[in-house]
C-alpha cells in the first residue's frame, strides 16, 4: 500500500517534470507571437532592398535615430557605432555602419540582439540589411565593419520624433563551448 501511494506520487511527479519542460520550450515561440500581437520587446521588422527603395518618403517632417551599443560581459569584444545619432525622414533608406573588434587570442561567434525604443516605434523600423540577421565570426585581433541599412516607415505616429536602435552582442553558446573544449588542462598526476 505504502510502495503503491509512493509510485501514485512519483508518477505524478514525472508528468508534471515532462508538463513544465514543455511549457518552458513553448514559451519563447508564444512569447514572440505575444509581443507582436501587442506591440512590445522592440523587435524590428525586415524587408527587402525594393520595397525600402519604393516606400513613399516624407520630406516634411524628420525622426532622429540614436544607436546603442553594448556587449555581454562574457564576450571579449570592443563594439560601437559610427554614427551616434541621425535625422532621417520617414521613409528613406540610410545606413550607418557599426565597428566590432576582437580582443581576445581565439576566434569568437557572436550575435547581436536588436531593440527599439520606445517599443510602439519597433513597429515602423524595418532592416534592409544588418548584421543582427546572422552569426558574426572574428578571429583574434579583427576588427569588422558592420553596416545596418534601415528604414522608418513613413506611417510613424507624428508624435514619435526620436528613437534609440540598441544592439546587444553576446558570444553563441557553440563558441563558449569551443573555448572551453580548447583550453589547457593540466595533470595533476604530473605535479
Amino acid at each position: 500500500m505504502q510502495q503503491q501511494k509512493a509510485n501514485r506520487t512519483a508518477g505524478k511527479l514525472a508528468v508534471f517534470a515532462v508538463a513544465m519542460f514543455g511549457f518552458g520550450y513553448a514559451l519563447v515561440p508564444l512569447y514572440d507571437v505575444f509581443c507582436e500581437v501587442v506591440g512590445i520587446n522592440g523587435k524590428t521588422g525586415q524587408i527587402t532592398s525594393e520595397e525600402a527603395e519604393s516606400s513613399f518618403v516624407d520630406m516634411s517632417r524628420t525622426v532622429t535615430v540614436e544607436f546603442d551599443t553594448n556587449i555581454n560581459a562574457e564576450i571579449p569584444w570592443e563594439f560601437e557605432a559610427l554614427t551616434h545619432k541621425t535625422s532621417v525622414h520617414p521613409g528613406e533608406v540610410a545606413e550607418v555602419l557599426f565597428i566590432a573588434e576582437n580582443k581576445s587570442n581565439r576566434t569568437v561567434v557572436g550575435r547581436a540582439v536588436p531593440s527599439v525604443a520606445p517599443t510602439t516605434a519597433s513597429l515602423y523600423f524595418n532592416k534592409t540589411e544588418c548584421f543582427c540577421f546572422t552569426e558574426q565570426t572574428l578571429a583574434p585581433g579583427e576588427r569588422k565593419e558592420m553596416p545596418v541599412r534601415f528604414v522608418v516607415d513613413s506611417d510613424l505616429p507624428d508624435k514619435i520624433k526620436m528613437m534609440t536602435l540598441s544592439y546587444t552582442f553576446f558570444e553563441t553558446l557553440e563558441s563558449k563551448q569551443v573555448a572551453k573544449n580548447n583550453k589547457p588542462r593540466i595533470n595533476v598526476d604530473n605535479i
